[in-house]
Parts: C-alpha cells; structure tokens; sequence
C-alpha cells in the first residue's frame, strides 16, 4: 500500500505503508544510529515524535530482547529499506511485525538522505503520515504547523512506585521516561532502586531517606514541567546526592534559574563527541533529546558547565556548587550507542559512600 509523508513546508515524500495503516501528525525528528534500532523504537524520549533512519537499512537482525521499556513510544517510523529477511541467533521476529503489533504506522521507500538534509537545513518539523492517497495539500497544513508535542512525561512515566531489591545504596529514581538500562545499571551495582512516578511530591521521597536520588530522560519540552520543576528544587535543597540525565539535567538547571532552549535538529544518535572540562578528555557518547540548557543563564556561584558538544558547543553537563549533585545531557547508560561514559554512573555510586 502507498504511503506519504506530508511535511509542514509542503515537501512530499512517497513510499509504502509499514506497520500500523492509521494516519499520524508528529514532530519528525532523525536519528544516526547504524545499530539499535529496537532501543530507539522503545526509548520513551520518542513520545510525540515520529523516528527518521539515516541508516539506509533497518531491521537486518530483527526483533532482539532488548527492549528499553514495554512497549513502542515513537507516533510514527520512517527508513529507507527494511530487511526482509531478518538473521541473528537472538532474533524473535521482524520488525515489521513489531510496528504492526505495537500500533506504530510507518513508511519506507523514501530518501531518507534528502529527508534528513531538509530537517537539517529547516529545521526539525512536523509532518503526516498518511495512506490517504485523496489528501489535500491545504486542508492538511493547517493541521500540521497546528500541532504540538505537549505533555507527554505523564504519558510515559509509572503508575505507581515500585521496586527492584539490592544490598547497595537506596536510589530514588524519578521516572520521566526511564529507559532501563538507566535501573540496570544501578541495580548492577547493587543499588536498591526505588523507581517513583514523575508526579511524586518531593517530601515522598525525602522521607523514604534515600542514599541518592536519579532524574532520569524523557520525552518533550522541559519548560512545560512546571510542578515537576518545584519538586526538583526542593530535592536541591537537601543534601541527598543527585544523577541527572537528558530531561531530568534540564529539569534540574531550569528548577536554579538556568534557561533551556530548543535546538534547530537535536542531537539523536550514538556517535555525538562531549568534552570533560575538568579532564579535557573527549567520550563518544549516544543522545536523544531536542532541547538544550542555555549554560550562560546559570550563576555561576550555583552551577558551573561540566561538558560541552565538541560539535557545536553547546551545554552536556553541569556540576552544583558546593552541591553532591552533577547532571549530563548526554546517555551514559547507552542502548543504544557506546558505553564510554558508564564510568558517570561509578562517580554517583562514590559520591553515594562519601567518597
């Protein structure tokens, strides 16, 4: 079946239906990655955005068990060529499957290329993708500059509380869209972790006197998590040490004062280089997110730029002032994209002991 993907600027692109045959409106976004490909799909960061692959084929090992959360969070998925024929000993089916079963619509056949160039020379937009082959061009723009990411932390995070047993340090991880391996890489270092709904009042967590406290990724814009933000600053306030990542490093720069601001494309893959300021030492590290923090608007009496973007320079870390508490924009954990930066995790486990 024929598909399109119908951008904001009135660029169409035509290919065939994948997944789910339900029309979307998403912001569309790209990511790098050449691997990974089930991790991005199940990464929570992805609410309200539709996924373009720059790698031109997607789907050569299938569906592995290594899923970052229960289920497929992007609105939409877009490549150049799926593997027809999936092949890895770990494989459990296609991925093709998969976005039917998740309820994921998507298109390939596309020049994935050119797509990624406009994104890149316009900027990230939004965009349909539709079987429709009688759509109106100008009944469907109206629609599309109309649409907005909104609040989808509430969409992704927990329930309720609950908890994975450990001998360690006491976590209090803050769910905003938690990929899992943010949890497994705390449990696998003993930690008992204590994974809280996003909503949770901070006095819930300062009772349970936790050892450290994690603000993890998730999806959307920082400046529209406004309770969230007054809980973080009163976890500030405390002297519990504080891991901030992606969405919760945001979060916790906005909760002092500190600005963030909305990058032209983002930075979605696992090849993006950040600089250690205090070492000069360079990591490749995996990101995924829209939005930046705006280092200059911080008192630097409060908070001080750990890392940069080799790239482009701007803000992928901070260190608090007299503060147990650092925040990084990047992906320590990974899945996907390299591990150089798993060493973070080890810092917060030290700064736990007093170390």
């Amino acid at each position: 079946m024929k598909a399109f993907l119908i951008l904001e600027d009135g660029t169409v692109f035509t290919g065939t239906s994948i997944g789910s045959q339900r029309e979307v409106i998403s912001e569309i976004v790209f990511n790098t990655s050449m691997t990974g490909y089930l991790e991005v799909l199940t990464d929570p960061s992805y609410a309200g955005q539709a996924v373009v692959m720059t790698y031109p084929l997607i789907g050569n090992y299938g569906v592995t068990p290594d899923m970052e959360s229960k289920k497929a969070w992007p609105d939409g998925y877009i490549v150049r060529e799926l593997s027809r024929m999936p092949s890895n000993f770990r494989c459990e089916g296609s991925i093709q499957d998969f976005l039917a079963k998740q309820d994921v619509p998507g298109i390939a056949g596309i020049d994935t290329r050119a797509l990624t160039k406009i994104l890149r020379e316009k900027g990230t937009m939004n965009g349909m993708i539709t079987t429709n082959e009688d759509y109106e061009l100008e009944e469907v723009l109206p629609k599309l500059r109309a649409y907005q990411v909104g609040d989808v932390v509430s969409k992704v995070t927990c329930r309720e509380a609950f908890v994975l047993e450990g001998n360690g340090p006491k976590v209090a991880l803050m769910d905003f869209g938690a990929k899992n391996n943010i949890i497994r890489s705390l449990h696998q270092r003993g930690c008992q972790v204590t994974v809280y709904p996003a909503d949770t009042a901070a006095e819930d967590i300062i009772n349970a006197a936790p050892d450290g406290i994690m603000l993890s990724n998730g999806p959307g814009d920082p400046e529209t998590c406004v309770s969230i933000i007054r809980e973080i600053k009163k976890l500030y306030d405390t002297n519990i040490p504080i891991f901030a990542i992606c969405l919760g490093h945001q979060l916790m720069a906005l909760a002092n004062g500190g600005k963030t601001y909305k990058l032209k494309y983002g930075h979605r893959g696992g090849n993006h280089p950040v600089k250690d300021l205090s070492s000069g030492r360079v990591y490749i590290s995996s990101q995924n997110h829209g939005y930046a923090v705006d280092a200059s608007t911080l008192d630097p009496a409060v908070a001080q730029e750990a890392f940069v973007n080799v790239n482009d320079g701007t803000n992928e870390g901070i260190s608090y002032v007299g503060k147990r508490i650092f925040t990084v924009q990047f992906h320590p954990e990974a899945c996907p994209g390299p591990q150089d930066s798993g060493y973070l995790f080890d810092r917060f486990m030290d700064m736990m002991k007093g170390v």
